[in-house]
């Protein structure tokens, strides 16, 4: 049995200024998107893309995660009380954020970059996906730092006590998905996109991985308490896991009849 070792979420704190881990975690994904999107732009010519597209990716995608993240979670998850509370929408230092929401603000800030570039926005995104993964597994330690969105309780030996939450071992979920949707999502990506592909595969793969990997990890994630388990059991993250999976494995092998490669 372990416990969590219960880290200040507060990194430092200067007067009133306090940078707290989760955000902490936030720029270090936003740091490795630029890495890696500038060494795609260096090492894999065929994606033809310049690094002040990257910089304009950067900023609207940016933006379309944010508040893609806080609207969804708004929609998904606790509409009557938002609705109802029209003042706390925004109020994001209060927490509740949704990466699916997050993708599809993801999905609309590309667009928009796109339209801007005028360059094809399914092309963008295969160079964009495997950017992504390193950034989930960074707001995912955040998530493990502040004791939130922990697993249902387990006698497996590395069931894991909240203090905060309860003395009930439990799963260390949001380990698993660093894991799996980031570390794991991230090789299988970098290395897939490693070589030219038909124009969507790598961005259906993303959503046929990420989606797998979530939809199974949940089983071992603590429901949220206001929603509870929904149609035959499952969570609300893998209902919204199952249009992603289809859509993927729609792209996936429609490319293949597109025959269209960078």
């Amino acid at each position: 049995m372990l416990i969590h070792p219960q880290i200040d979420p507060v990194v430092f704190a200067l007067g009133p200024l306090k940078v707290h881990w989760y955000g902490l975690m936030y720029f270090i994904g936003f740091l490795s998107f630029i890495h890696l999107g500038k060494k795609q732009i260096a090492t894999r010519p065929w994606f033809n893309l310049s690094e002040k597209m990257l910089d304009d990716i950067f900023f609207f995608g940016a933006i379309g995660v944010i508040l893609g993240g806080r609207l969804g979670y708004v929609l998904f998850y606790q509409p009557l009380y938002y609705f109802t509370h029209m003042d706390a929408i925004f109020a994001f230092w209060e927490g509740g954020m949704s990466f699916h929401g997050g993708l599809i603000g993801v999905l609309l800030g590309v667009y928009w970059a796109t339209k801007k570039h005028n360059t094809s926005w399914l092309y963008t995104m295969d160079f964009i996906a495997p950017l992504v993964p390193l950034g989930l597994l960074f707001g995912r330690i955040g998530n493990f730092i502040n004791q939130e969105l922990w697993g249902r309780p387990t006698e497996l030996p590395w069931g894991m006590i909240f203090p905060i939450i309860d003395n009930i071992p439990r799963h260390p979920s949001q380990i698993y998905e660093a894991f799996f949707e980031g570390l794991i999502l991230f090789i299988a990506l970098w290395v897939f996109s490693s070589k030219k592909r038909f124009v969507g595969q790598i961005s259906a793969l993303f959503l046929i991985l990420y989606g797998f990997f979530r939809f199974l990890v949940e089983f071992t994630r603590e429901p949220d308490n206001f929603l509870g388990l929904l149609f035959f059991n499952l969570t609300m993250g893998q209902l919204l896991c199952l249009p992603m999976i289809a859509t993927g494995l729609y792209i996936f092998f429609k490319s293949k009849e597109l025959n269209n490669t960078y």
